[in-house]
Order: structure tokens, then sequence, then C-alpha cells
């Protein structure tokens, strides 16, 4: 069932966003009167197709769709989806249509302006669905997050404690640049081409130079910087073992005479006691006492602890506009130091490359219209970005081609375009076969 739930979500959100792109190019070659031949929702290679609006049984219930210029369908392979414009090498490498002389309906015959507002419509549709996105939740949800400062101490993993930092330690600058999001540390590490990490450990400021042949292991380690929580009750729960003996304030220092700094210290020692019971020191209201502790099989004490840091904001409308886009403005320039990672091979950035399968695992196993809609926004964003890189067989190749002509006022030859069409689409091949080669290895492992 989680992977029912997970495989329609990937679906429906992918959907939505190539329907969001592909829309960007019909509007404006429809408002530049340049004819559309085909939109489609996913490739029809082969000519088949799952829907068609010319389709006999299609044209027999609503017959003015005889007279469609355009055609509107649904493909078989659901890797994408496309708008066919006139007079226009795509990926189709359809060159009859240039044969003859150009037509005043065709995209080759108008100005390289227009030529340029067309092919970048879908990433402009692409920014504007995600802003839109984050405005609506930022309106409806707020936002929620923990915020770096001197309450929130860092627990580390094996790889940090490797590069030097230290459960406890306070991060305060990376190179110049001061982190506010907590969550973000370990994002901020490898994206910044941090060269020197400043932390507060004790009283002490102490710097820690980071090897750059590990920013590739940052990028592959999930939970090097988690968040150091003393083991403080904020709340008993219902269902408790402990709900008559524990209370709000409560700090657990030690598990069988082991002290634990940290909640994360604990779990380990909870474990080993699963089912049974164990003295703990708890301090209350400055005194220390010895408390038998019931463990449940979980190797849980019953407890919610204090989150120190956390930060909630409510919006209004108008005051999550600006907001919205200020989280998708973070979002692209995240994003494009992602990719600069990817295109830099000594931080084996490309290993983090995953396709359909990787995104399938990003969703939640269970619906969510907030993780939906958020991970819609990055996504949407992402496959703007990735629009925009200046390969011939996406819209960035073709709005670099047509920035050239504006600025010498020539015109590269259909020749020279269909040649680096087919390099493009080669190029694209290659990066999708490292993506599933990725994410079958991940799932070997």
């Amino acid at each position: 069932m989680t992977v029912l739930i997970k495989a329609l979500q990937v679906i429906l959100a992918l959907s939505v966003l190539i329907l969001i792109h592909e829309a960007g190019h019909f509007f404006w070659a429809k408002l530049f009167k340049i004819r559309v031949d085909k939109f489609f929702l996913f490739f029809d290679i082969g000519g088949f197709k799952l829907f068609s609006t010319k389709q006999k049984w299609f044209v027999k219930l609503f017959p003015k769709a005889a007279s469609w210029e355009t055609e509107y369908g649904i493909g078989w392979l659901p890797l994408g989806g496309y708008c066919k414009i006139a007079g226009m090498i795509d990926e189709s490498l359809d060159t009859k249509q240039l044969s003859g002389e150009p037509k005043s309906w065709e995209f080759r015959s108008k100005p390289a302006w227009k030529r340029f507002l067309v092919m970048g419509g879908g990433v402009l549709n692409n920014f504007l669905f995600a802003i839109l996105l984050f405005i609506l939740m930022l309106d409806i949800w707020g936002n929620a997050y923990i915020r770096n400062d001197e309450s929130t101490p860092i627990y580390v993993n094996e790889l940090a404690r490797e590069m030097g930092f230290r459960s406890g330690d306070v991060i305060l600058k990376f190179d110049d640049y001061v982190p506010e999001d907590f969550s973000m540390l370990q994002a901020d590490l490898a994206r910044r081409d941090v060269r020197k990490a400043e932390v507060l450990r004790g009283a002490d400021t102490v710097s820690i130079y980071i090897d750059q042949s590990k920013i590739g292991a940052v990028l592959q380690s999930p939970g090097m910087f988690d968040l150091a929580l003393p083991f403080v009750v904020d709340s008993v729960t219902l269902d408790s073992p402990n709900a008559d003996i524990l209370l709000r304030g409560d700090r657990i220092t030690t598990i069988d005479s082991v002290e634990v700094a940290y909640l994360q210290d604990a779990r380990p020692l909870l474990e080993k006691y699963a089912g049974k019971e164990v003295v703990c020191r708890v301090v209350r209201d400055s005194a220390a006492m010895s408390i038998p502790l019931k463990v449940d099989s979980l190797g849980r004490v019953g407890v919610i602890v204090q989150y120190p840091g956390y930060e909630f904001r409510n919006y209004g409308f108008w005051e999550a506009i600006p907001e919205g886009c200020k989280e998708a403005w973070s979002t692209v320039d995240g994003y494009v130091r992602d990719l600069r990672l990817v295109f830099t091979p000594r931080t084996e950035a490309y290993k983090s490359v995953g396709s359909f399968i990787a995104i399938g695992q990003v969703f939640p196993a269970r619906w969510n219209w907030y993780q939906f809609l958020y991970i819609m926004a990055l996504l949407s964003i992402m496959l703007g970005v990735m629009n925009l890189i200046p390969i011939p067989a996406l819209d960035g190749g073709h709005m670099v081609f047509c920035l050239y002509e504006m600025i010498t006022r020539r015109k590269p030859s259909d020749r020279f375009i269909l040649v680096a069409q087919l390099i493009g689409m080669m190029l694209l091949v290659a990066l999708m076969i490292l993506a599933f080669g990725n994410d079958i290895t991940r799932l070997l492992r």
C-alpha cells in the first residue's frame, strides 16, 4: 500500500508539473500566433497514444475537435511531455517541416526575442507555480523551523566527528556565512564550498578546517548534524509507564549509572532495558534523586522532550506573498549550488543524482497535503533550473541560440541546431542512465 501511495503522488506531481511547464511554451506560442501541432502529457513514441483529441471516438463525441489546430493527448511513456511547435527543431528531430519556405505561423519565422520568450515560458511557469505554492502553504500552515543559535547545539554522527565537530558544539559560521536555519546546516556545509567552520565549544571558540575531499561523503551521510536534545521532560504521554512518576521539567542525567548528556545518548541504553525497569538519576528543581523507571517494549520511558530553538509564525495572505517569493528564491539558490556540486567530480555529488525512484522515496508513506505541495514546489524549481542548463535538448540551449542571434544578428543554421539537438539528447540519455544506475545501486545496498 505504501508503494502505491508513493507512486500515485509521484505520477500526480510530475503530471501537474509537466502540464504547467508545457503550458508556458503553449501560452507564448499562441500569443505570438505560432501554430502548436501537439500538446502531450508523456511521450507517444512510435505513435501509440493512450488518449488523443484526434481519435475517432473523441471526434464523434465532440465534432468540433476535428477542426482544432492542436492535437491534445496522453502518451504511453511517462518520462515527460512536450509541446510540438510548428517550424521548430525539437526532441522529435522532425526536419520535414523545414524543407519549404518559412510560413508566417512558424516558430522559425518569428524574431529571436519572441522565440526566446516561447522557449523560456516553461521555466517561467515553473518558477511562478513554485512561488504560488509557497505563498499558499505559508498562508494556510505558516512556517516552522529551528533557529541556529546558542540554544541549539549539534549532535554529530561519525563523519562529523571525523571532520572535527563534537556533540554539544554550536555552529557560529561557515567561513563568513552565518547560518540561521538549523535544518540547513549540512546542506550549507556542502553547498557553500566551506573552508573553515567556527564553533562554540563550551566557553571557547574553535576553528575547524574542512577537508574538501570529504564533501562527497557529506552528501551521502544523512543526519550529520542532529539537534542535541537534553533529556528534559516537556510532557508525559497518556500511555506512559511512568505517568505517575515523571513531571514536566525533570531532567534524566544517568541511566544505570551511565551519564547521558543528551537524549541521543540515552536511546541505546534504554533499548537494552526494553520491557524492564532501570534506575535513573533525575534532577527535579535542582534536587537529584534516583528513581526506578519502567521501559516499554520499544525502549521508551513515555515522555516528550523539550525542543529548544523552535520558531513558528503565522502569515496573512499579503504577508505570505513576499515570504513566498523569498522562499522560492532561496530554494533556487540552493538547487543551483547543488548542481554546481554535481558538475564538480571531486565532490562525487554525481552519486546522489536520482531518477523517479529517488523522487518516489522523498514522498511520505501517508497522504499529507503540506508535504505533497512542498515537495511539488521543490520539484517545480528543480525542473525550471534544470531546463535552464544550456544543453541544446533543453530549453536553456534554445534560449542560448536565441540570445546569440539577438547579439550577433546571425541565426545558427538548421543543420547546426539539428546536430546540437542530437548531442544534447545523447547527454540527457547519459544523465538518465546515471540517475537510474544510482537508484538501483542504492536499492541493492
